[in-house]
């Protein structure tokens, strides 16, 4: 039971798209992560997906619009809903996510970037 330092956790990272855990509650896990270009077409077909931007711009893209996020804002995608984190114009985005533990990276899909263990730091 110790403050967690958000910004001094972000730090200790430098690879992208690269989820690292910071916290379990419950059943559900609170997730650092720096992106930075375009991600992975997917959905989760049980969890939803809570992001919210702590340094720059996220583009959430759904396939039909995308919903701009900006630092200091957050967005809840639903379970079921096929969804793509990208960011613009070479600019590393600062995330914190929260999900359940048993979310998968990318849903059912398998990518080069698909990870399926985040580090605790």
């Amino acid at each position: 039971m110790k403050a967690i330092n958000i910004k001094d956790k972000h730090a200790l990272f430098s690879k992208q798209w690269h989820p690292h855990r910071i916290a379990t509650v419950d059943d559900m896990q609170v997730i650092l992560a720096k992106i930075k270009g375009e991600f992975v077409w997917h959905s989760h077909d049980d969890e939803d997906e809570l992001f919210q931007v702590i340094k720059g711009t996220l583009y959430m893209q759904f396939r039909d619009r995308t919903e701009v996020v900006k630092e200091g804002e957050l967005i809840v995608v639903p379970k079921g809903v096929e969804h793509n984190p990208s960011t613009k114009d070479g600019e590393e985005v600062h995330l914190l996510l929260f999900e359940k533990l048993n979310t998968a990276h990318t849903g059912d899909v398998k990518d080069e970037m698909t990870q399926t263990e985040y580090p605790n730091i």
